[in-house]
């Protein structure tokens, strides 16, 4: 029975490292922009077509098709920005909402016509490989987008601390006008800021495209799984995305085993509920002044 628990427990906290990356994209793209990205899910499931196709043509490991679902999701953000979100940045909320929503429709269409409603099974061996470490034994692709992704994460994090960019970001998260008074490009750091949260949602999809089958229908369960996340961590904060991760990957693993399979995405809800009423900030959510 600890066995059991001991794989559950893990194999959440892997999966919520992933999470983590998902909610980490939205919650920069926020923290900077103010723009809520009803499309991320759509990003994702890119980064899952990515993988499987990478896989699927030329045979390429996971690390090599995350790595190509960083470049084109980068660019593929940073173009969207520069060609269509900059033109909503400073328009009422409603505004911002009808045209994500329409995005994420668009994307969704696109996906459907480019590759079918069919699910695609992922050709990687990586699916079907396990790796024991005591009494835990958990399958390598997990194990291996858990690292990946934390790594990431990190790296991520130091780079936005220490980095002239990251220091650019910040500074027009907190003051957009300040920003251009001292000089700074908002445009370009707002184009910049999408990329990299396109990036971070390209590449957890193809971490986990040989743990999810692909298909446009995913788009939806991955946009509220990045909301849930950021709103349980605290929207705009780093770390909270992060912890988000983490409590939802292993809220959803605990659902499945004590309930059914089925109410995995239930509990994560619930979940969200309580900590509505509780924490409405989430955990490491800014207090409004």
């Amino acid at each position: 029975m600890l066995s059991l628990w001991l794989n559950v427990l893990a194999s959440g906290i892997l999966l919520g490292l992933v999470y983590g990356l998902v909610a980490l994209g939205l919650t920069i793209i926020f923290g900077v922009m103010r723009v809520v990205n009803f499309a991320h899910g759509e990003m994702v499931v890119f980064g899952v077509y990515i993988g499987y196709w990478a896989v699927r043509l030329w045979d390429a490991p996971i690390i090599v098709a995350a790595a190509i679902a960083a470049v084109v999701m980068f660019f593929f953000g940073y173009l969207l920005e520069a060609l269509i979100v900059k033109r909503f940045v400073n328009r009422p909320h409603h505004y911002q909402f009808i045209v994500f929503i329409g995005l994420s429709l668009l994307f969704s269409g696109v996906l459907l016509v480019g590759f079918g409603p069919d699910p695609r099974p992922s050709a990687s061996l990586l699916s079907f490989r396990t790796v024991s470490l005591g009494f835990v034994t958990l399958d390598l692709a997990r194990l291996q987008a858990a690292i990946t992704a934390g790594v990431l994460i990190a790296l991520l994090g130091v780079y936005l601390r220490f980095s002239s960019l990251g220091r650019a970001l910040r500074a027009a998260a907190d003051n957009r006008l300040g920003g251009l008074v001292v000089g700074l490009k908002i445009p370009r750091v707002y184009a910049v800021t999408f990329g990299i949260g396109a990036a971070c949602a390209g590449v957890a999809g193809a971490l986990i495209s040989p743990l999810f089958d692909a298909q446009p229908y995913l788009a939806v369960d991955f946009t509220l799984l990045a909301f849930v996340t950021v709103i349980v961590g605290g929207l705009g904060s780093f770390s909270g995305a992060l912890l988000g991760g983490l409590v939802i990957g292993v809220a959803e693993a605990i659902a499945a085993l004590m309930f059914t399979p089925s109410m995995k995405t239930a509990l994560p809800y619930a979940l969200l509920i309580i900590i509505l009423i509780f924490r409405p900030r989430g955990f490491f959510g800014a207090k409004e002044i």
